[in-house]
């Protein structure tokens, strides 16, 4: 029992780093930006769900607690009570938009370094080596991989928390409603 206990967690391990050494350093370079990416989609998460409430509040809070709602000082301060919130709901979504389609480029960087490999391996041995091809080959194709699987998560949950971010920013003039 405990030998399977021991391969069941040694193996995902190995295939971990077998995956890292397999699609060389690209594929490093594509896990930190996946890191960032998913650090800054889990914080905006946290911040619709956590943040963004407490803050609605006092902003409603301040606006509920003036005497003057009608006139046009009154409506500005309102605007600038809104666009408060909206800008903190949509802090850090640029930088999610930027990091989506910059790992499928990292992965093609990761492609061409591979297929350097590949023919650097042909003019070194003056043939065609078919175990240096492959090499290459395969390092282009996992840092490939990895590039088009950060990518797509990401987008997923880019669109999914940019439909969000838009569905409450549409629904907060609502929430200060004018007397």
């Amino acid at each position: 029992m405990n030998e399977l206990l021991h391969i069941a967690f040694e193996l995902p391990r190995d295939s971990w780093e077998d995956f890292l050494r397999l699609g060389g350093w690209v594929v490093q370079v594509i896990l930190v930006a996946a890191l960032a990416m998913w650090t800054l989609i889990l914080e905006r998460y946290w911040y619709l769900k956590r943040i963004h409430p407490q803050r609605l509040a006092e902003r409603r809070a301040e606006w509920s607690g003036r005497r003057d709602r009608r006139s046009w000082t009154a409506h500005r301060i309102r605007e600038q009570l809104l666009s408060e919130l909206k800008v903190g709901m949509t802090a850090t979504m640029p930088l999610i938009k930027v990091m989506v389609p910059l790992a499928p480029l990292l992965g093609l960087l990761g492609t061409v370094a591979g297929m350097l490999e590949v023919f650097d391996a042909m003019t070194a041995a003056g043939q065609a080596d078919v175990r240096a091809m492959a090499y290459g080959v395969s390092h282009a194709m996992v840092a490939t991989l990895a590039g088009l699987v950060v990518s797509l998560l990401g987008l997923f949950f880019s669109v999914r928390l940019s439909a969000q971010v838009r569905w409450e920013s549409d629904r907060l003039p609502d929430r200060f409603v004018t007397e």
